[in-house]
């Protein structure tokens, strides 16, 4: 099986049809579109960052930045990368607030899963915002011990094995 560096799925409901797709960013551009989406939901809409939630771990070329796209217009983000050993971090899941009924979140989830365990990963850990919880346990994913204060906001530890490939 080759790898998966694209999902595109098209889902249609009784009013609308939508694409959806998700892959690495490509290039610059499709970077600097990543770092925007981040900075418009962690910065401007829940104030978790004063300017910018970049890290040093933007700058590891071992992360990857994921964009989501629903009609071809960029529309959330994630970003994976390897903890050391077989175990990987998914972080910055963030979807613009007019694409969020797109459901692209959980095409993003999924592609950060896929991914790592591409890349040899075994298992993935997240921290996620309290209110998100059932949305990954719906995706296969299990909360490790008590929710606590990750900058100024409740989050949960969750976890989720990975299929290595």
């Amino acid at each position: 099986m080759g790898s998966v560096t694209d999902v595109d799925l098209s889902r249609s409901s009784p009013t609308t049809e939508e694409t959806l797709a998700c892959r690495p960013a490509r290039g610059p551009v499709e970077l600097a579109a990543h770092h925007e989406i981040r900075r418009a939901v962690f910065v401007a809409e829940q104030r978790l960052f004063a300017v910018d939630d970049r890290d040093e771990h933007d700058e590891d070329p071992a992360t990857v930045h994921v964009l989501g796209f629903v009609h071809g217009e960029p529309a959330g983000t994630v970003r994976l990368y390897p903890l050391g050993g077989t175990l990987w971090k998914g972080d910055r899941l963030a979807v613009l607030p007019e694409h969020r009924r797109s459901h692209i979140g959980g095409p993003l989830v999924r592609l950060a899963v896929t991914l790592a365990g591409e890349r040899g990963g075994s298992r993935m850990d997240a921290q996620v915002q309290a209110p998100n919880v059932r949305f990954f346990v719906h995706l296969g994913w299990s909360p490790v011990g008590e929710p606590a204060d990750h900058v100024g906001v409740l989050h949960q530890r969750m976890t989720i094995p990975l299929a290595q490939r």
